[in-house]
């Protein structure tokens, strides 16, 4: 944790929290603060900045925080992504916010299996916990919008032209296709299938809506290797 994030349920005070959980316990174990002790505190939503330590005890501990720092600017970027498995899902959600991506979107794919709509990593609660682990990695207040789309063709025909207008739309997919490109100026648009790639029919639908398929070599990556190679690339 580089960030300790703080929400308003925390707030006793205009400048003053009192945290009692994990994020106390970190403080405990990782920093071994005591009284007087600076940490870098960030908002939730809003400014980064820092807190000293006023008071320290077994089971809690109170901080008088100041803000003064913006957060990093997010990355201009709509990622689509098939489901993946629910284990890499919710380490994917972390990356997501921890890399700057601006909106997620997780969408169906003929290679998503129907149980991976099951696993409780899709719960509101656990999406927005792993965001939050993300973010504190990242030293960054604001959450990615979440978006999950379960019909496809619906969502690609009649709802991604919108999204996509405007920006560069790729699609990641092994072939033989044109590189993706790099250190790209301006908004992108960028799908990213399950492991081997879209579908033929999906391909051809996310062209259809403005998205061309691009490729980053012959190895068939993890979704969560592309994620992070493709976003390197990009920007």
């Amino acid at each position: 944790m580089n960030l300790l994030l703080l929400e308003e349920a925390d707030f006793i005070a205009a400048d003053r929290v009192v945290l009692a959980d994990r994020r106390f316990t970190h403080m405990q174990d990782i920093h071994r603060v005591a009284v007087g002790d600076t940490l870098r505190v960030g908002r939730l939503g809003g400014l980064m900045g820092s807190a000293v330590v006023t008071r320290l005890q077994a089971h809690e501990a109170e901080l008088q925080v100041t803000f003064d720092q913006a957060p990093p600017a997010k990355l201009p970027l709509t990622l689509i992504l098939a489901v993946p498995r629910p284990k890499m899902l919710r380490r994917l959600f972390q990356t997501v916010a921890t890399l700057g991506v601006e909106r997620l979107i997780l969408v169906n794919s003929y290679k998503v299996e129907k149980s991976f709509w099951q696993t409780p990593f899709l719960h509101a609660e656990s999406i927005r916990e792993n965001l939050i682990l993300g973010l504190e990695q990242a030293r960054d207040t604001v959450l990615p919008e979440v978006i999950i789309e379960k019909r496809f063709k619906p969502f690609v025909e009649d709802r991604l032209p919108a999204i996509a207008a405007g920006t560069l739309g790729l699609v990641g997919h092994p072939g033989s296709y044109p590189p993706c490109p790099r250190a790209v100026e301006g908004a992108v648009t960028l799908a990213i299938g399950p492991e081997g790639g879209w579908i033929p029919y999906e391909v051809e639908l996310f062209g259809k809506a403005g998205l061309a398929p691009v490729q980053l070599g012959e190895r068939i990556l993890r979704v969560e290797t592309a994620v992070t190679a493709l976003l390197s690339r990009i920007f």
